[in-house]
């Protein structure tokens, strides 16, 4: 369980942060940049949440826990080294999860013609928003991945590029089922 008695602690004032092993990185590293826009994803989830009902907001609740697991996962390197503790990682069950639920919104869903334009619906717009800085994250994790020295997890990026699927999907679904989608018209400003 986590306790969080006092919220400063001026250890990051000389621009580094902790890693969940204690290791001390400076706050422009590529993991934590990575973890942090795990959590900017997730406070986007937050602020969509405020436009959705039912399923789909409990859906958009699971992801945000899920989340937390992921930056949990990202602020813990594998090192190989023995931890005093079973680090959280995000698993297969997660993606899983999220592949049925993107199958049950999508079956509703009349196939597209063109691009969707992120817009619509209050719920859709922060929907697509969300979709757009998970997809950044996703590339972090990428490069991270790509690091001499760094480890991610395959599963936490899965989960990442997953998730904006079912945030495209999820946008469609708060846009009257797709009824209400901006669609994308090639060249239709020229001049």
């Amino acid at each position: 369980m986590v306790v969080l008695n006092r919220i400063y602690t001026r250890t990051g004032d000389s621009g580094t942060t902790a890693l969940a092993s204690g290791e001390r990185r400076s706050k422009a590293d590529l993991r934590v940049e990575t973890y942090g826009t795990v959590d900017e994803t997730n406070a986007c989830l937050g602020l969509a949440r405020l436009h959705t009902t039912g399923e789909l907001d409990a859906m958009l609740g699971r992801m945000q826990n899920d989340l937390f697991d992921l930056g949990a996962d990202l602020a813990t390197p594998e090192t190989g080294e023995p931890l005093a503790y079973e680090p959280l990682r995000i698993v297969a069950a997660q993606v899983e999860r999220v592949e049925r639920e993107i199958d049950a919104l999508n079956a509703g869903l009349s196939p597209l013609r063109s691009f969707v334009l992120p817009g619509g619906s209050p719920a859709a717009a922060a929907l697509h928003l969300a979709r757009t800085v998970c997809r950044r994250a996703e590339r972090l994790a990428v490069a991270l991945a790509a690091t001499p020295g760094e480890t991610v997890s395959p599963v936490a990026i899965q989960y990442l590029n997953r998730l904006s699927d079912f945030l495209f999907v999820a946008a469609r679904v708060a846009n009257d089922g797709g009824a209400a989608d901006v669609l994308w018209v090639p060249g239709k400003t020229r001049t």
